[in-house]
């Protein structure tokens, strides 16, 4: 029996994203809604919704999705490199948009400063990335740096990269960050270990490394305010 063929002129006009969305707003939309807006079109077969609801299923839910790469894209049935582009360049706009805030007259005054500059950054990656953020004498961002990228759980840096970026920019102190895949910003043993080793090497510079932030989903711990360094 043939399977029946899912068009956006079958669905009615008031759960149509891109109506929606006019209507509501963005935040009213689903992840397949907006994904289906990205997409434009579906197939012969289903729907732009019917399709974006598929692709998240079959990339693990929109975490997974960032990560795919073009290649990862194009397997999947209904994208062609056209709309994998998109997609892929729509993901990198909003990894822009959320560094975009990054500028010298940022200054970081507590933990929350540099949580809310990296949150939405970081907490979507499924790899653990090890970021700095490098500061002049009066605690203003001067650069960001991701200096490692590690495996599904675990991230290894070592204090002579972090220490060389630091002096390359003539940075006075640094705050440390990474993320946790799993969503749980709670420190490991590791993690305190290597933020006491970059303390040690600090003072021995002169650079001092003034905090390290584990941001999660949507939640961070600061080893500073937890009294773990």
């Amino acid at each position: 029996m043939e399977s029946p063929q899912y068009m956006m002129r079958d669905i009615p006009q008031e759960e149509r994203p891109r109506e929606r969305m006019m209507e509501y707003g963005a935040g009213a939309l689903s992840h397949a809604e907006l994904l289906a807006i990205l997409l434009r079109t579906g197939t012969r077969q289903e729907s732009a919704v019917h399709m974006a609801q598929r692709i998240l299923t079959e990339a693990g839910g929109i975490r997974s999705l960032m990560d795919l790469s073009l290649e990862e894209l194009t397997a999947m049935k209904g994208i062609g490199m056209a709309k994998a582009v998109q997609l892929k360049a729509s993901i990198e706009l909003g990894h822009r948009i959320a560094k975009s805030r990054l500028t010298q007259s940022t200054s970081i005054r507590t933990p929350r400063d540099a949580a809310d500059i990296l949150t939405e950054q970081l907490r979507y990656l499924q790899k653990e990335h090890f970021v700095c953020l490098f500061l002049n004498s009066k605690n203003h961002i001067i650069a960001q740096e991701t200096l490692s990228m590690g495996s599904l759980n675990a991230s290894i840096v070592h204090p002579r990269e972090v220490f060389r970026a630091a002096i390359k920019c003539s940075s006075a102190s640094i705050v440390c960050a990474h993320n946790h895949p799993s969503g749980d910003p709670t420190p490991s043993p590791e993690d305190i270990q290597i933020t006491k080793r970059l303390i040690e090497a600090g003072s021995i510079v002169g650079i001092d490394v003034l905090d390290h932030i584990i941001i999660g989903d949507g939640t961070y711990v600061s080893l500073k305010e937890k009294g773990l360094v």
